[in-house]
């Protein structure tokens, strides 16, 4: 089973993605990195050790990484994820003041080291941890296995989530997705082309009353559902970062093809653009795994499964 390291910037999504993936029991998870994101990076860090401690797993340790992007200034999202990053959803929680001393980015060049060949990022956030730890370590491109990123829009031009061309975490740090793009690492993309077919809705969440997380679930998801029935028309909560964990537990949820991808990161127009070379006019090498269909019921039934099975 490969190695993972989750690196997080832990809104309302990678909460249920860290419960998905912890709770499938089929991840050999290394540790948690953080990055400032969603939220600020302290509040990433607490959101995690939150959800850890509602999982039970509080052995899980958690690295904070970047507390902002290699150089823009960073922007959040607490329209969509609360004022705290969850949806207020664990503000009775009380957790100690405790961190680890090591650096997400140090965190990710030492295991990849340890186990070359047989580690996988899953990123759900900016991946300004990874593209640090590339500038310090290059030789980590040929060390990781595959990377797996919930970012970009590659196919669906006008439906981003920050811009029209743009989705959130690449928009975060496009400099940083570059890096990683370019990095020689096995990339595939988990992106909103395929993210935005897995809303789950009120009557998903419905089927986990009585469980361990329905509160948790109901009540975290609340300001985000609310946001996408206002700006989208449906009162759901994509599962963007869910996916992303699922795609690693079982790749025929989704039909990926590798393309050439770039990062745009000079137009104000369209700062963090993912743009696909599907017709190879570039005549570049492919890099990037993408999306082009998701089996999105069966992951969806499969999440919720997941969780109620807890």
């Amino acid at each position: 089973m490969s190695k993972i390291i989750l690196d997080v910037d832990t809104g309302v999504d990678d909460a249920l993605a860290i419960i998905y993936g912890i709770e499938s029991k089929k991840i050999d998870l290394l540790g948690i990195t953080t990055v400032s994101g969603n939220v600020p990076l302290h509040m990433t860090e607490r959101n995690t050790r939150k959800v850890l401690r509602l999982i039970g797993r509080e052995d899980i340790k958690v690295y904070p990484g970047a507390d902002r992007p290699l150089i823009r200034e960073p922007e959040y999202e607490f329209r969509v994820h609360g004022t705290d990053g969850i949806g207020n959803a664990l503000d009775d929680m009380k957790i100690e003041n405790q961190t680890e001393e090591q650096f997400a980015a140090d965190f990710i060049i030492e295991q990849a080291k340890k186990y070359k060949g047989d580690l996988t990022l899953i990123m759900v956030g900016p991946v300004t941890n990874l593209a640090l730890a590339l500038r310090k370590e290059p030789k980590i491109a040929d060390w990781i296995n595959e990377v797996i990123i919930m970012g970009g829009l590659v196919s669906m031009a006008g439906k981003g989530n920050k811009l029209p061309n743009s989705e959130f975490n690449i928009f975060a740090d496009a400099e940083a997705a570059s890096i990683v793009f370019h990095s020689g690492i096995e990339v595939t993309l988990v992106s909103l082309d395929v993210t935005l077919q897995t809303y789950m809705k009120l009557e998903h969440i419905e089927k986990l009353k009585g469980t361990k997380y329905y509160d948790f679930v109901l009540n975290s998801t609340k300001v985000f559902r609310a946001f996408s029935e206002k700006q989208y028309g449906t009162n759901g909560c994509a599962l963007h970062d869910p996916l992303t964990i699922g795609y690693f537990l079982d790749p025929s949820y989704i039909e990926t093809k590798k393309y050439f991808v770039d990062v745009e990161t000079v137009s104000p127009l369209n700062y963090g653009q993912t743009i696909c070379d599907f017709r190879n006019l570039w005549k570049k090498e492919p890099n990037v795994n993408i999306c082009l269909n998701v089996d999105a019921e069966r992951f969806i039934d499969d999440f919720i499964e997941t969780l109620k099975q807890a």
